[in-house]
């Protein structure tokens, strides 16, 4: 067993036993593990600071997860776009993999809070099969990304598996991986395992880091490992109340992940998914936040703003409105950096 393995074995998983831990009450815990799971392994509980800071809103159950009613349990409708077990299609040139519903951690705030952990399982031999001939027969696919849940929860062997029957299929031109595990279970990032994915190169892989707290020599190395060989890698982030919803803590995460050679690609407004809606965050504070973070700090340091908008209309990205007024050829345009007013004639 690696030492990432005996992390993940050591998880608090039921609510009692987390209570002790914390020296909280447990029973609004249990209430909320009888609907949603409950896993947080020892590395990741270390980055507590203390109660309800950022890491412990991401891991720790709310009781508002099951108090509040609004949301839907899928909201993006994958489900609909599930043509064969195992496989999201939802737009022409790109599929998702689900390969797995485990992960180092239960995120409280998890866009699939419908099936990752409710009982842990992977992609079945036959349903991969299965899946690799839909890629296959559909020639526009040139895009596919490895999620779950967390593929990286799965054995080298296994993520090997299905590397290789990927770069077997002549149209796909892509190949990525969505994991959370060089923020949350950093020690999974092998040298064993950046050997491996080396071999197929280029791999894309997206991680997910919220908050600076989740920046350590840990998760340094991890990434800086991944990059060392060859992984190009991009960053995830959710804006949610309480958590990171400030330019503040924005900028120093976006360019603490630049320094670790990770450059952030999406910030989205979080899913409207039933049992996370006390992280919600409005549009219009959304872009308040973004116009602080524009010209405040490297253009690279500023992912986009994304909304992937319910009932499948998919990912749609949001800026500040920056032309004011249009005459003709001239159109007058608000710098929020210095609150003055440019204009420019454009044909």
């Amino acid at each position: 067993m690696e030492y990432w393995q005996k992390l993940m074995s050591k998880s608090f998983t039921d609510g009692a036993t987390l209570a002790r831990c914390l020296r909280i009450n447990k029973r609004d815990l249990c209430r909320v593990e009888a609907e949603y799971p409950i896993s947080i392994n020892p590395y990741y509980l270390s980055l507590i600071r203390e109660k309800n800071d950022p890491i412990w809103k991401q891991c720790v159950p709310n009781i508002h997860e099951i108090r509040q009613t609004t949301g839907r349990i899928d909201p993006l409708l994958e489900e609909k776009y599930s043509p064969i077990e195992g496989l999201i299609h939802r737009y022409d040139d790109r599929v998702l993999l689900y390969v797995s519903n485990a992960c180092a951690g239960y995120c409280r705030f998890c866009t699939r809070k419908r099936k990752v952990g409710i009982k842990e399982k992977i992609l079945k031999e036959n349903d991969f099969i299965k899946a690799f001939r839909y890629i296959a027969r559909h020639k526009a696919i040139r895009d596919v990304i490895i999620s779950g849940g967390d593929p990286l929860l799965l054995e080298d062997d296994k993520i090997e598996y299905y590397l290789k029957y990927l770069k077997k299929i002549k149209h796909i031109q892509i190949i990525r991986i969505d994991s959370r595990t060089p923020c949350i279970l950093p020690q999974r990032i092998t040298p064993k395992l950046c050997e491996m994915l080396k071999k197929y190169s280029p791999i894309y892989f997206n991680t997910h880091f919220n908050h600076f707290q989740e920046i350590t020599d840990a998760s340094i190395k991890a990434c800086n490992m991944l990059a060392d060989s060859g992984i190009v890698l991009g960053n995830q982030t959710v804006l949610m109340a309480g958590v990171n919803d400030d330019s503040h803590t924005l900028k120093r995460l976006f360019e603490g992940l630049l320094m670790m050679r990770v450059r952030p690609y999406y910030m989205y407004i979080p899913d409207a998914v039933k049992g996370t809606y006390h992280f919600r965050v409005s549009i219009v504070r959304a872009l308040k936040i973004m116009r602080e973070l524009i010209g405040h700090t490297s253009g690279m340091a500023v992912p986009r703003l994304i909304l992937d908008l319910k009932h499948g209309g998919g990912k749609t990205p949001l800026l500040p409105r920056y032309i004011v007024k249009r005459k003709g050829r001239r159109y007058v345009f608000r710098n929020f950096e210095n609150r003055k007013f440019y204009y420019a004639d454009i044909e």
